[in-house]
């Protein structure tokens, strides 16, 4: 098990195949940090679809709005939802989307992030300065790759829960 150096900033999400634990980066990106957090407490995001999966890409989730799973969840509509909190305002950086990082997802718009997120399949350097990086996968990623890939996916994989790791 990957040792966690910052209980309060390290996300645990349930797969189906196993529990993918990604840490978080205040540092780098608070407000998206605290958004994470935030609706992961109030479990958010507990049951959401990831609606597109491109393989060799990225695997995006975080529909808050039209995304669970287990309330009335029609997969046309999941990813053009957020959650009821107001829009964030990027936090560019230099890190890259690298393998597993965690990177917000937003309309055209830069400062349209939301709830939804991707984590990258591989290291894709052209999405560098465009979305905010504000996590990164340190154990599971075996677990990301497994995930039903569809832009949307014909039976959908889902986030079974999301918990920051000190509230565990």
């Amino acid at each position: 098990m990957a040792e966690i150096k910052d209980p309060e900033n390290t996300i645990l999400m349930e797969l189906a195949g196993g529990t993918v634990t990604i840490a978080l980066l205040p540092d780098v990106a608070p407000a998206h940090t605290a958004r994470m957090k935030e609706l992961a407490r109030a479990g958010a995001y507990d049951n959401v679809a990831f609606h597109r999966v491109i393989d060799g890409f990225m695997a995006q989730t975080g529909d808050v709005q039209h995304g669970n799973m287990e309330g009335e969840f029609n997969i046309r509509r999941a990813g053009t939802g957020s959650s009821d909190l107001p829009d964030l305002p990027a936090e560019f950086s230099k890190l890259p989307h690298a393998r597993g990082s965690l990177g917000a997802a937003r309309s055209q718009n830069p400062n349209s992030a939301n709830s939804q997120f991707f984590i990258n399949f591989k290291d894709n350097d052209f999405l560098n300065g465009q979305y905010t990086v504000y996590g990164q996968v340190i154990e599971g990623m075996e677990h990301v790759d497994a995930i039903t890939k569809g832009e949307p996916p014909a039976n959908p994989d889902r986030m079974i829960s999301v918990k920051v790791a000190s509230d565990v």
